[in-house]
């Protein structure tokens, strides 16, 4: 395993009650009454761009769920490369697996700067045996999760290189508003698509050349979709 590193804010205890992108979260569903089962520190985290949220194959402290920021979950193969299998955004929840056994099966790491809150498994274990609302929301994210790693697999592993990269730009537009896209290192996103970091910066080059993509700062990291309709037709 590349070895990762490790490094956070611990920015104090969470208001669970009073979330920012609380309906975006685990405890949307929480009333009162569930919130007084909660007796273990929820901690608020800021983790700078680079490092390590966990580690693959490490005993789990708690489930993370994302406030602001991007985390890549990579996957290590055993000749040593790395795989990225999923990208997460604000609201997903990082480290499910660890409720079946206690071990998380990626390394999750910050793609930017990201802010998390880290909750104890006691807490996740103890809420969902007495509150219905919360092990069905459960069950749904972990639904959701095996789903949504299956689709990028199945979307950003075949085609041509062209249709790869063109679907990685719809999977990655904004939530919020779909006519921006925000990417990230050409490594990285050649290792989540399978493809030569400089295969996948020449397939960008050709879409912003091609009026489809407009860069909006110096990095390449943000961009404008112009043309949305040219990658669904790839």
């Amino acid at each position: 395993m590349i070895p990762i590193k490790t490094e956070s804010a611990w920015r104090g205890t969470s208001d669970c009650r009073n979330c920012g992108i609380r309906d975006m979260v685990l405890f949307a569903d929480l009333n009162e009454q569930d919130f007084g089962m909660i007796h273990a520190p929820i901690d608020d985290l800021e983790i700078g761009a680079g490092l390590s949220v966990f580690q693959e194959g490490a005993s789990a402290v708690g489930i993370f769920t994302l406030r602001t920021g991007m985390i890549k979950l990579v996957r290590n193969t055993s000749d040593g490369r790395q795989r990225i299998v999923r990208v997460l955004r604000p609201g997903d929840v990082a480290g499910l697996e660890a409720l079946a056994h206690g071990r998380y099966d990626t390394d999750a790491v910050a793609l930017t700067a990201v802010s998390v809150c880290r909750i104890p498994l006691s807490v996740i274990q103890a809420l969902g045996a007495q509150s219905p609302r919360l092990h069905q929301r459960l069950m749904e994210k972990w639904s959701r999760t095996l789903r949504e790693a299956d689709d990028w697999l199945a979307d950003l592993n075949f085609g041509t290189a062209r249709n790869r990269v063109c679907n990685f730009v719809l999977k990655m537009r904004s939530a919020t508003d779909a006519q921006f896209v925000t990417l990230f290192a050409r490594e990285d996103m050649g290792a989540m698509v399978d493809l030569k970091m400089e295969t996948v910066s020449r397939e960008i080059s050709a879409l912003v050349r091609e009026e489809v993509l407009e860069p909006l700062d110096k990095s390449g990291r943000v961009y404008r979709l112009l043309k949305p309709e040219r990658l669904l037709a790839e």
